[in-house]
């Protein structure tokens, strides 16, 4: 399977392979979402086919049908190794980090010579998730890297990392993606979803189709209708934010809750940055109210419909005729 986008980072990265003259640590950084983790196993994986022979494919990725892309989708290929969150079976979700277990299991791995290739390579998905004393044992492999292997360390927030482990890097950046990459790869990875939801998610995702694909499902175009209709109506009588208060609060409705409480802040942040400057003085409160709100809304457990009620009026101020009655607006002809 093909790289979508990143044609600089990919290429930059093949001329170092083929350079011979390898830097042991790679930090993957930028934006969240954005498709770093797929270009750092495509990356080891094209490292460790060239440890056996020249590849000529001029796309990062292998063919879908070279052993060791068989064997990285197959979970057994000896010379790879993946660190991310484990998902605990029990609680039905990820543990908060990579733990320092996690990372001393990689000296099994060290203390043998490569098995199918001259190499190996380990991914860290996200090296952000380390916790601090996985991150010191990671240092150490990163000071003293054992031969012929390579570190690919995926970060959305390089500078909360240790500057130690920064500094032992080659930093290769990305930038988020254009809309037409976007819609491929949301094409390719949801080949059931019609045109507009396609366009939704390519809207949502802003630039990451990784973001975006959380809202996968979720009828986002339904969504965002509801919202515009009380964006550009006000709802004075409060029906529309009634009814979608009542939809969002229902258990089964919890994903698009949670969708909800990223599209509110989102909408007044789009109107923020189209506003003219006389009205930013109205609209950036709001903005700041939705955004606190929508952010502690999971984590303190706030009543659903209360929440979804609360940041529906946050929209409605932003109707022409609500700006109009604002302290010191411009009534408009």
């Amino acid at each position: 399977m093909s790289l979508i986008g990143h044609a600089e980072q990919s290429a930059l990265f093949r001329d170092a392979i083929g350079g011979g003259r390898m830097h042991h640590a790679w930090l993957l950084a930028g934006p969240q979402g954005i498709g770093k983790a797929a270009f750092a196993d495509m990356a080891a994986l094209r490292y460790l086919a060239e440890g056996v022979a020249r590849v000529s494919a001029s796309n990062l990725a292998l063919p879908d049908d070279h052993p060791t892309a068989r064997l990285a989708a197959a979970g057994s290929h000896p010379d790879f190794r993946r660190l991310e969150r484990l998902f605990r079976e029990k609680t039905g979700d990820h543990a908060r980090s990579i733990s320092v277990e996690q990372v001393r299991g990689l000296q099994g791995l060290f203390a043998t010579t490569p098995s199918m290739s001259s190499r190996r390579a380990i991914v860290i998905d996200a090296i952000d998730d380390l916790e601090r004393s996985a991150a010191n044992a990671l240092l150490k492999n990163l000071e003293e890297p054992p031969a012929d292997t390579l570190f690919l360390l995926v970060s959305h927030a390089p500078g909360r990392l240790l500057p130690t482990i920064r500094s032992r890097c080659r930093t290769l950046r990305f930038g988020s993606l254009g809309d037409d990459d976007v819609a491929a790869i949301i094409r390719r990875l949801r080949p059931d979803a019609d045109a507009a939801e396609v366009t939704a998610l390519v809207r949502a995702g802003g630039g990451a189709p990784g973001r975006g694909l959380r809202f996968a499902g979720l009828d986002l175009n339904g969504l965002d209708r509801a919202i515009e209709e009380i964006v550009t109506g006000g709802d004075p009588a409060n029906a529309h934010r009634g009814a979608l208060a009542r939809a969002l609060a229902a258990k089964s409705a919890q994903p698009r809750y949670e969708a909800f409480l990223e599209r509110a802040p989102a909408r007044l942040a789009a109107a923020a940055r189209m506003a003219d400057p006389a009205s930013l003085g109205h609209i950036l409160p709001l903005e700041e109210r939705a955004r606190a709100l929508a952010t502690s809304a999971i984590r303190l457990s706030l009543d659903p419909q209360t929440t979804v009620f609360t940041l529906c009026g946050l929209l409605a101020a932003l109707a022409p005729a609500r700006q109009d009655a604002k302290p010191g607006g411009t009534r408009r002809h």
